[in-house]
């Protein structure tokens, strides 16, 4: 057993003086006689062999109750904590080609922005206790959410990247700059960008190259996935009737930028051409940060002063009893 805060003993040679000086007081007695001689020859009670008994019980419980200040406890056990330290912002790509649907979900066809945000739900909910920002891009880049452990609010704001939402383009260089901006001010052990594209650098001032290397001296890697046909991808259409149909249309990922993009920052550049695969890319970047990085430990206890705290209440509960009951002294 332990104390948590021992210097209450301190107390301690003023409550012995206190009862050294109670006692003391208690001992004058209430009738006076002249002689011993009359009370010699009587023969002593049980009731005054325990009549100092209440007394005795007081004295203990305020030994007792110093004790329970003093913040008894018991170590159970001594625990490692891991923390992983990681900050991640995902860069998702929500220009128009993200509306091809070369891509299935569960038997059928979805454009890409679906399935990925289908795929990303399952990361985010891969993920313990890291912060997780959002940020969404097409000819602009703009912030969706911030850093976060709230993982539902997180999955709700996903949801609301939609087609056509913001202006057409593909900005990369303006979405990794949006996601180094959210990772400025954290002091967590990893910070990484996760950026999905499925299109060429045509929108935006800043030069993906020149945000890589801005990612790189701020200490951030950046993965980078290139996702969908590299080719003619099926876009959805409708005749003049209405009536809904496919048409192929020719779409270009540069995966070379987005191959040096990695390589700058310490990254590593994925392809996913379907479903499987992308979800595949996700948790193989799930495996690769998730290593331990800091590990500390930390004792836990149990506290005892309630035990030592009910048991003083009762002994002063029961020389109360006594001294007005069966040990009662008249004056």
């Amino acid at each position: 057993m332990i104390f948590k805060d021992p210097f209450i003993f301190i107390l301690l040679p003023f409550i012995l003086a206190l009862l050294i000086w109670t006692r003391y007081r208690d001992r004058a007695s209430s009738l006076r006689f002249p002689s011993n001689d009359l009370v010699e020859s009587l023969r002593q009670t049980w009731k005054i062999r325990f009549a100092s008994l209440p007394l005795v019980f007081r004295w203990i419980a305020l030994v007792l109750m110093l004790v329970s200040l003093a913040g008894p406890r018991s170590i159970l056990e001594e625990v490692k904590h891991q923390t992983q330290g990681i900050d991640i912002v995902l860069a998702l790509d929500g220009s128009g080609s993200m509306a091809a649907e070369d891509f299935t979900l569960k038997g059928r066809r979805y454009n890409r922005l679906d399935v990925v945000k289908d795929v990303v739900k399952e990361f985010i909910d891969a993920r313990n206790s890291d912060r997780i920002g959002l940020v969404a891009f097409g000819g602009l880049a703009y912030t969706v959410s911030p850093l976060t452990t709230d993982y539902v609010w997180l999955k709700t704001n996903l949801d609301r990247i939609e087609l056509q939402m913001m202006e057409d383009g593909t900005a990369i260089g303006s979405a990794i700059t949006t996601a180094l901006s959210r990772l400025e001010k954290s002091d967590a052990a990893s910070k990484i960008i996760i950026l999905l594209t499925d299109g060429v650098n045509n929108h935006g001032k800043i030069d993906p190259l020149s945000a890589a290397k801005a990612a790189k001296a701020l200490g951030v890697k950046v993965y980078t996935i290139g996702a969908g046909t590299n080719g003619l991808a099926p876009f959805p259409v409708q005749d003049i009737w209405g009536r809904r149909g496919y048409q192929n249309v020719q779409v270009q990922i540069d995966e070379e930028t987005l191959k040096t993009i990695a390589q700058t920052t310490g990254g590593r550049y994925f392809r996913a051409t379907d479903t499987d695969s992308l979800r595949q890319v996700y948790h193989e970047i799930d495996k690769l940060e998730k290593t331990k990085i800091e590990e500390t430990g930390y004792r836990e206890y149990k506290e005892l002063f309630g035990y030592f705290l009910i048991s003083a209440l009762v002994l002063l509960a029961l020389a109360l009893v006594l001294e007005n009951t069966v040990l009662l002294k008249l004056p």
